[in-house]
């Protein structure tokens, strides 16, 4: 499979390539040196906004306009401007968690998870709630805590969220409806030493793709759970992959270089960068605005 590198970023930790089909280009951000980024495919342009701290998951707004899930709270970012305003603060303790991973649905409702991830010391780890944000609610918290929430991804009748527990290395489903999400059966399990199921999407089939953080691969699951494909990476820490393009024909994988020693670096010069991947089947268009 050609595998290209699009942008040799150096990210430390590289996160949720999101298409926009309006602007017909990429959003992504890096989580540790905390930015959004927007790439263009067409003209090869590339824009950044630097924000004041961990960047977990981000939405796009109307009015050019990003919401951004910062470890201090939910923010605005003004996208001719730079500005950010607060919105809500954090649902947890920021000294010890972190928002991590985050997707839209239909109605607009903006559901975030989170990573447990100290900023001093190394107190045992804890868990804290998956939460749902609209800007007219605020939080909702929902019936679900980890350590690190990740790889939500809709199904195609958005009658399913699927939703990682990465240091579990479990991939959970939800049964959801406009009001609620109820937590399903597990969908699928990755080995001890393989890596820790990172970020997804899914395609036209019904199939969940799935970064493999540590693996050096992404897996393809079928809809029953079952792997039907490892695609291997040049990079050690991919961390999420996304379907873009006008016809949603590309997959964009995004790369991470944080915990990585020089020696390392050297054997993966490319790690943090984002890629592109030309696969044999499309994806699905993935709310990514939220109201």
């Amino acid at each position: 499979m050609d595998i290209e590198l699009v942008l040799d970023a150096h990210a430390i930790i590289g996160e949720s390539p999101t298409w926009s089909p309006v602007e017909r280009v990429l959003y992504w951000i890096d989580v540790k040196e905390p930015a959004l980024h927007r790439y263009d495919p067409e003209s090869g342009a590339c824009r950044h906004w630097t924000v004041t701290s961990d960047l977990g998951a981000f939405a796009l707004m109307e009015e050019n306009a990003a919401l951004v899930a910062l470890r201090y709270g939910i923010h605005r970012l003004d996208l001719a401007t730079g500005a950010l305003d607060l919105l809500a603060p954090p649902p947890f303790d920021p000294t010890l968690f972190r928002f991590n991973e985050g997707i839209c649905d239909r109605t607009g409702r903006f559901w975030v998870g989170v990573m447990f991830d100290p900023i001093a010391g190394s107190p045992p780890p804890q868990r804290a709630s998956l939460h749902s944000f609209t800007l007219q609610h605020g939080f909702i918290r929902q019936d679900d805590d980890a350590e690190l929430h990740n790889g939500m991804a809709w199904s195609a009748d958005e009658q399913r969220l699927f939703l990682s527990h990465s240091n579990a290395g479990v991939i959970h489903v939800f049964r959801f409806d406009p009001a609620s999400g109820t937590l399903g059966p597990t969908f699928a399990h990755i080995p001890a030493g393989l890596g820790l199921p990172d970020g997804a999407a899914i395609d036209a089939e019904g199939c969940y793709w799935c970064a493999v953080h540590g693996g050096a691969r992404l897996h393809r699951y079928r809809p029953d759970g079952q792997l039907d494909r490892e695609i291997p990476l040049p990079v050690s820490k991919p961390t999420m992959c996304a379907f873009a393009g006008n016809d949603l024909d590309s997959l964009y994988v995004t790369s991470a270089s944080d915990g990585m020693n020089s020696d390392q670096l050297c054997t993966e010069p490319h790690a943090g960068a984002l890629f592109r991947l030309g696969v044999s089947v499309k994806g699905i268009a993935r709310p990514h605005t939220v109201r």
